[in-house]
């Protein structure tokens, strides 16, 4: 299974965007794929923006992934 996670992009340059995954990571992805612009909502996978999405569909899937990932509990090794 792929996932691809939603994110607000933050800054561009060039074909890289600074974006934010949230809780304080940001990361520079590929934007080559996608006509984005800064304060977009895309979907990344792999390093790659895959996808622009609307702002209402990223906050709901960061609502769900947060909720799925309280209630799993503590990571176990």
């Amino acid at each position: 299974m792929c996932l691809a996670i939603p994110v607000k992009v933050l800054e561009i340059d060039g074909s890289t965007a600074k974006v934010d995954f949230g809780r304080g990571v940001v990361r520079e992805v590929n934007i080559t794929l996608v006509d984005a612009k800064v304060g977009d909502y895309v979907l990344v996978h792999a390093g790659y923006a895959i996808q622009v999405i609307d702002r209402e569909a990223a906050e709901e899937t960061v609502r769900l992934w947060n909720m799925i990932l309280e209630l799993s509990g503590p990571v176990r090794s």
